[in-house]
Parts: structure tokens; sequence; C-alpha cells
């Protein structure tokens, strides 16, 4: 992969909106439509997810830029990151754990003690990636977003030292 000096990481701008719905759609077809009913997946093109996400949301996120390409983003809030997803050509390059350091900071400096997220048990990548970073497992329920039998893992990190700790 390029050297990191080709990396841009910025605020999302409204011209940003193709881009950040095709790594939606790229991350749809690498991650979530082999898990999901074949009625779940047709759903979710029909509903048209990512542009109402990008349209309610897209203003919110964080991206990193790769050679002038849009290649992975970040959304929280408060304390609860909403999405994290990286184009599948340039996962494992660093740029999800560049994007979720930028989360927990914001999250930290915003003066919450942990951040959360949810991700779903077939996940074994994500789950690895954030277990990796600190983040435990707080509780399990089912995934009615999908109507597809899926498991939800709501995943915790604290962000502030206990108060212990500066004794």
């Amino acid at each position: 992969m390029a050297a990191d000096t080709t990396l841009l990481m910025r605020q999302a701008a409204a011209a940003d909106g193709p881009a950040l719905q095709a790594i939606l759609y790229d991350t749809f077809e690498s991650t979530w439509r082999p898990q999901l009913t074949p009625e779940a997946a047709a759903a979710f093109r029909a509903e048209q997810r990512p542009a109402d996400y990008v349209g309610r949301r897209g203003l919110e996120f964080w991206l990193i830029e790769r050679d002038g390409e849009v290649v992975g983003f970040v959304d929280w809030e408060d304390d609860f990151v909403n999405a994290l997803h990286v184009l599948a050509a340039h996962a494992r390059t660093g740029i999800g754990g560049r994007l979720m350091d930028k989360a927990e900071q914001e999250i930290a400096a915003a003066g919450f003690a942990a951040a959360r997220l949810e991700t779903d048990t077939f996940n074994v990548r994500s789950q690895a990636f954030y277990a990796a970073r600190g983040y435990r497992e707080a509780d399990r329920y089912p995934d009615h977003e999908w109507n597809s039998g899926l498991v939800t893992l709501l995943l915790v990190k604290p962000l502030a030292p206990a108060e212990a700790d500066h004794a």
C-alpha cells in the first residue's frame, strides 16, 4: 500500500456523498450480504439505506482519503460509534485504526469515560479488531435491523483511567 504521506483525514463534505455511499455498498457486499436472508438483502437495496444514512449523518463523518480516493469513514454521536467502514481493498492497512483513534479521542474530549459500539456475532474480524483496541462485550441481543436471525454485541472500551489510578 501507499506510504502514510498519501493519507488525509478530514471531516466529510457534501460532495463526498457518492463515495461514502459506495463504501457502504462495498462493505454490505463483502461483510453483510452473505449473512442475510435474500429478503433482507433486497430490502437494503430497495430502501436505499446508504443514501438515507449519508443524507442524515454524512456531514458528521470523518473520513480518510488515500491518493485522493475516499477509502473509509467513522461516524459517532456522543459516546456511541455508529459506524466504521473501510473499503475492502483497503482493509487491514491501518485506516480503521486511524479512524477509531479519532473517534475515541473526540469521545474522550467530550467528557465521556467510555466508547460504545455494536457489531454482530458473525463478524469475527471486527470483534478481533475491537478486542485488540480494548473493547469488551457488555451485552448481546437480537439484531432486529436485518431481520435475519443475527445477534448483536454491544462492546465498550474505557477511555479514562479509573479514579483509583490517580491515588
